[in-house]
């Protein structure tokens, strides 16, 4: 299990630095969804199967539409690749950057404390990431009704700024 969430936590990184570097929208959609799923899959090595689920399924279903529509009115003729000079040499910075960063914090990590929510209840009724769900709605009911609003402006501001000299959506992309 050690060994999968290392890979996870790994390829979460990659996915991080591949988004981070790549100036393109239409390479890092790709880093997006591995970030994405990356990041699921470290929620599900700590017994969070429903709210790894959810959270694929919101971010799937809802960001990467509007990413994909701000991309298409975004249409670059050659866009930069990964292979790409200046973008080999951001990821080569951030992966630096990264495992200075690990270097400098590695004393303090341990495998140890890797143990998932469930494994200290053998005869609980309920589920960890059950029982936060049913927090989050209960007591953080005003945060997610703030959380959709700001996703609605960051729709409302993404629109806006690939808008491209007043004409909206209405322009015709080449």
């Amino acid at each position: 299990m050690t060994f999968i969430m290392y890979l996870f936590l790994f390829c979460f990184v990659l996915g991080v630095v591949a988004v981070a570097s790549n100036p393109s929208p239409y390479f890092a959609a790709l880093g997006l969804v591995v970030v994405s799923g990356m990041g699921c899959g470290v929620l599900l090595g700590h017994s969070g199967p429903f709210l790894s689920l959810v959270l694929f399924l919101i971010y799937l279903g809802g960001m990467l539409v509007v990413f994909a529509y701000s991309a298409a009115l975004a249409a670059e003729p050659y866009p930069e690749t990964w292979g790409s000079r200046p973008v080999m040499v951001y990821m080569v910075m951030y992966i630096i950057g990264v495992v200075v960063s690990a270097g400098y914090f590695w004393g303090g990590w341990y495998e140890a404390s890797w143990i998932p929510a469930d494994e200290m209840n053998e005869f609980s009724l309920f589920r960890a990431d059950v029982g936060g769900v049913g927090a989050m709605y209960g007591s953080g009911g005003w945060m997610l009704a703030i959380s959709a609003w700001v996703l609605l402006l960051t729709l409302f501001v993404v629109l806006e700024v690939t808008r491209g000299l007043s004409r909206g959506t209405l322009r015709a992309v080449k």
